[in-house]
């Protein structure tokens, strides 16, 4: 029974020990592939390495257990005593190893709770930083987006500027304090004469009145605008442009005027197509007057002139009273010419109109006027059209009015000159065109819009009634024709201006005068 028990528990002490060896290295594998998928988890390191000191103890232990049981199984008992203190040796310092790892396990617990707590307040900041810097890329697409979308909004604002400014028939321009202009466009420049900006390029500069330009700066500088203001400019080839315009000035932060930008709209055309219409009005009036005029003294005139002629018949030529009534004839059919003028500008007087080739009619009162031209040193250019259109007129009051247009050419050559006579057929308005132009001393602005005004003359007393541009203007209007005055010339090659003054004479063609005199 004894022998039986004492195997028994050999038994049981060798298994023991094998199945401590064998446990504790399952334990290790086990630690091992925990602390291997989790690298960073403490619990797991530390059972890692738990388990390597108890494994280490296992072995030692079991195999002393193992050793002592074979040693005193075959009467090796003195070796197992020589090798037991080492075996116990050994046990103890594993023992307290695992004593060791299992006391600094709370401190190490505690470490790792810290650093993990930190580390989750790092993953934290790191997740509030990622969310921020998410946001921070939204605002940042978002922003983009609305840099886009503004600089769409201010480059199509901007092409329809520049579209507005490049294409304007108006003239655009800016400039700073002085009048020096920055930018214009091209009307602008082909407005003061200009294909491309020059040098020391002022507006002030083209003002032609000096006052309208004080009124100018002055009511920039005290209102910051202009609106409608009228003024004249100079522009490069001396030409007079109506100008109507409107400034505001440019303002700095601290709301000094540093410059003006301004629209001005050329009016020229339609200042000049109004002084016709004007002209054209008064002139009419004038004609009515003028027949009634003629009309009343032309009655008394033919008393006075018959009773004259009788009473010369009484006296005898060298008689001082005949001599008398001879002056009184004479003077008395000088003011029934004026009156026959008179009616003959307000178409009173009787017409009788026929088919005239109008190189004709020119010829005719060359062939009268020419030698007297000639001895005053005027040569006569002609610069006849071939084949001219015919003109349904009066031949008669024709040549009056080239006999009137030469007449006044001469008057403005006293030192000799030329005349130089240019017909042609206009096809687009179906008129013909005579042109008679002298380099004479020309026509000032200023009395332009008179020279066809009944007794308007720059000529001494005596030396001219002053009808002889109105008579010619209302024989072209009886025609259904127009006449206009230019002075000085613009050489239509050069665009240079050239001295003298030019009368163009338009007629209506055969078969479209009777339309335009009904006009």
């Amino acid at each position: 029974m004894i022998a039986s028990t004492l195997s028994f528990a050999i038994f049981v002490d060798l298994a023991g020990s094998a199945m401590v060896i064998l446990l504790s290295f399952l334990s290790l594998r086990f630690s091992y592939f925990l602390a291997k998928r989790q690298p960073d988890n403490f619990l797991w390191g530390f059972l890692f390495y738990f388990s390597i000191a108890m494994s280490a103890f296992a072995i030692s232990r079991g195999v002393g257990h193992i050793a002592r049981q074979l040693l005193v199984l075959n009467n090796h008992v003195d070796s197992w005593e020589t090798l037991s203190p080492y075996s116990g040796g050994i046990n103890t310092l594993l023992l307290i190893s695992v004593s060791a790892v299992t006391i600094y396990y709370h401190k190490g617990l505690a470490a790792y709770k810290i650093i993990r707590n930190e580390a989750e307040k790092l993953a934290a900041a790191n997740l509030k930083l990622a969310d921020t810097a998410s946001q921070l890329q939204k605002m940042n697409t978002y922003l983009e987006e609305m840099v886009e979308e503004r600089t769409r909004d201010l480059s199509t604002s901007e092409k329809k500027f520049r579209h507005f400014f490049e294409n304007s028939k108006d003239m655009v321009y800016f400039c700073n304090m002085g009048g020096e202009i920055s930018d214009i466009n091209t009307s602008g420049l082909h407005m003061l004469g200009y294909e491309t900006p020059p040098k020391n390029f002022n507006l002030l500069s083209f003002f032609k009145n000096h006052e309208t330009l004080e009124r100018y700066l002055t009511a920039l500088k005290e209102n910051g605008f202009v609106s409608d203001f009228e003024l004249e400019l100079e522009t490069r080839d001396g030409t007079t442009r109506h100008m109507l315009l409107t400034a505001n000035s440019i303002l700095d932060r601290q709301g000094n005027m540093i410059g003006c930008e301004g629209i001005a709209k050329d009016m020229t055309r339609l200042r000049n197509m109004t002084e016709q219409l004007i002209n054209q009005e008064k002139m009419a009036s004038v004609g009515q007057m003028a027949a009634g005029v003629a009309h009343e003294i032309n009655t008394p005139l033919g008393v006075i002139l018959g009773y004259a002629q009788l009473m010369m018949d009484d006296f005898d030529e060298k008689d001082e009273v005949y001599e008398n009534l001879k002056v009184i004839e004479r003077q008395t059919k000088a003011c029934r010419k004026i009156v026959a003028d008179l009616l003959k500008f307000s178409r009173q007087s009787e017409s009788a109109k026929t088919a005239v080739n109008p190189n004709d009619v020119i010829e005719d009162v060359l062939a009268v006027t020419e030698h007297n031209l000639n001895i005053n040193h005027i040569h006569v250019q002609r610069r006849y059209t071939p084949s001219l259109p015919m003109v349904i007129g009066d031949a008669e009051k024709l040549r009056q009015v080239f006999i009137n247009l030469f007449n006044n050419s001469a008057h403005a050559m006293e030192n000799g000159g030329e005349i130089i006579i240019t017909t042609s057929h206009d096809q687009a308005a179906d008129k013909v065109i005579v042109t008679i132009r002298d380099t004479g001393t020309g026509i000032p602005d200023e009395i332009k819009p008179k020279i066809f005004d009944p007794f308007f003359t720059t000529k001494e007393v005596g030396k001219g009634t002053g009808l002889g541009l109105a008579v010619t203007y209302g024989i072209i209007r009886d025609h259904g024709g127009t006449v206009t005055v230019e002075s000085p010339m613009q050489d239509s090659a050069t665009g240079e201006k050239i001295q003298g003054t030019a009368f163009h004479i338009t007629l209506p063609i055969a078969g479209k005068e009777q339309n335009a005199i009904n006009e």
